[in-house]
C-alpha cells in the first residue's frame, strides 16, 4: 500500500512537471482569447489558440461565432507558413469531424505543426480523443490537461450538454439580506443597486437562453433582453406557462429574439395560434399534477443546442427547478435591506422536518458588487 502511494505521488509530480511556466503563460493567453467569444459562440464552445515558434508568438485566434472558422484556423491563418514546426496551445481538443467547418486536427497536421498542447479534451463522448489520435498518428506530439479547470469553467454549459444532455442551469436571484425577492404585493423593482443589475446583464449575455415563469411575466412584464452589455447576440427567451396565460401584449413577445413558451395544456388552440402567428414556438409538455414537465424541457433545450440557461423567475419556478434537481448554480445578489417575513422568498420548497433534508450548497465565489453582495454557489 505504501509503495502504491509513493508511486502515485511520483506520477502526480511527473504530471506537474510536464508543463513549464511558459506553457502556463501561453495557455492563459489562449484562454483570454477564448473569453472573447463568451457572448457569441453558442451553441459552439469558446476556444482560443496561440501558435508559438522559437519562443515567439507567431499566430493567435479564437472562435468568434458558430459557422465561422474555429480558433485553430484563425491562428493558423495568422501564422502562415511559419506554423511549420511550431507548437499550438489550444483550450479545447481540436475537432476531428466535418461540421460547418473542416476538422481542425487535419488543418494543424497539414500546416506542419510539431506539437499541440490542449487544455481540455473534447467532452463529446462520440468524438472525444479522436482529434488527439489523428494528431498523434501524424507524428504530432500532444499533451493535454494544462489549465483544464479553467477551460472547463469557460465551457461549463457545453460540457454539461455533451455529457449529461442537459444545459447548465443558473438561478439569478436578487434578494434582501433576509432572503426576500419581492414584497407580498409583488413589487420588486429595484431591490439591488445599479452595479448588481449591470452584472446580471453580463450573465444574460453569456447565456444561450433566459427562462422565466408566467408569474414574473404577469407581475413585472420583463423584456429579458441584454441592454447593459455590448453584444451582437441576444439570448433566446423561454417562458414556463402551464395554462398558456401569457398576455399577447407582453413585452418579451414584441422583440425579434426567438421566444419559446412551454405549457401543460393544449386546450386554447386560438391563443396558441395567435402566439404562433407572432413567431412564438409553443410546446405542450404536461407533467405530474398539471404542471410542465421541466426535465423534458431541459432535454429538448439540450438537443436544440442550448448550453447555458439563466433563470430569472419567482419562488414558484425556482422551487420547482430546485426540487427537480435541475439547478446547477445560484447567482445571488443580496442587498443591504430587510423586507420582513411576509415578503416573497427565493424558492418555494416543501417544508422540511429534519435538518438533514436541507439542500446543501458549496460557495464558489463571494464578492461585493457595488453596495450588494454577490454569492455564487453550487449544489453539493
Amino acid at each position: 500500500m505504501l509503495i502504491s502511494g509513493i508511486n502515485m505521488i511520483h506520477r502526480m509530480r511527473n504530471l506537474a512537471q510536464m508543463f513549464t511556466a511558459t506553457d502556463y503563460m501561453l495557455m492563459t493567453q489562449a484562454l483570454r482569447l477564448a473569453e472573447r467569444g463568451l457572448y457569441t459562440t453558442t451553441p459552439n464552445p469558446r476556444v482560443g489558440c496561440v501558435i508559438v515558434r522559437d519562443g515567439r508568438v507567431i499566430g493567435s485566434g479564437w472562435h468568434e461565432k458558430a459557422g465561422q472558422p474555429h480558433a485553430e484556423i484563425n491562428a493558423l491563418n495568422s501564422a502562415g507558413a511559419a506554423a511549420c514546426g511550431a507548437t499550438a496551445y489550444v483550450t479545447l481538443e481540436p475537432c476531428s469531424h466535418h461540421g460547418r467547418t473542416p476538422p481542425c486536427a487535419n488543418a494543424l497536421i497539414e500546416a506542419g505543426v510539431a506539437k499541440v498542447i490542449v487544455a481540455l479534451e473534447d467532452p463529446n463522448p462520440v468524438v472525444s480523443g479522436r482529434g488527439r489520435a489523428l494528431l498523434e498518428q501524424a507524428g504530432v506530439v500532444v499533451q493535454t490537461g494544462l489549465l483544464q479547470t479553467e477551460a472547463h469553467a469557460l465551457n461549463i454549459g457545453f460540457v454539461s450538454r455533451m455529457i449529461k444532455r442537459k444545459p447548465w442551469v443558473r438561478l439569478k436571484i436578487a434578494a434582501s439580506l433576509d432572503g426576500k425577492t419581492a414584497l407580498n404585493n409583488g413589487s420588486s423593482q429595484w431591490i439591488t443597486g445599479e452595479a448588481a443589475r449591470q452584472d446580471g446583464h453580463r450573465w444574460r449575455a453569456r447565456s444561450c437562453a433566459v427562462m422565466t415563469g408566467i408569474g414574473t411575466v404577469q407581475a413585472d412584464d420583463p423584456r429579458l433582453t441584454v441592454r447593459q452589455v455590448n453584444t451582437t447576440r441576444q439570448p433566446k427567451k423561454i417562458v414556463v406557462d402551464r395554462r398558456l396565460a401569457i398576455p399577447l401584449t407582453a413585452k418579451l413577445l414584441r422583440s425579434a429574439e426567438e421566444t419559446w413558451i412551454v405549457t401543460a395544456t393544449d386546450n386554447d388552440s386560438e391563443k396558441k395560434a395567435a402566439l404562433q402567428r407572432m413567431g412564438v414556438t409553443v410546446t405542450v409538455l404536461p407533467g405530474v399534477g398539471g404542471m410542465v414537465d421541466l426535465k423534458a424541457v431541459m432535454t429538448i433545450l439540450a438537443d436544440s443546442g442550448i448550453n447555458e440557461i439563466l433563470v430569472e423567475a419567482g419562488s414558484g419556478l425556482n422551487g420547482a427547478l430546485v426540487a427537480a434537481d435541475l439547478v446547477d448554480e445560484l447567482v445571488i445578489y443580496l442587498a443591504p435591506h430587510l423586507l420582513g417575513d411576509v415578503a416573497q422568498g427565493i424558492c418555494k420548497l416543501p417544508e422540511l422536518v429534519q435538518l438533514d433534508q436541507k439542500k446543501a450548497l458549496a460557495i464558489q465565489d463571494l464578492r461585493m458588487v457595488g453596495s450588494d453582495i454577490r454569492i455564487i454557489a453550487r449544489f453539493e
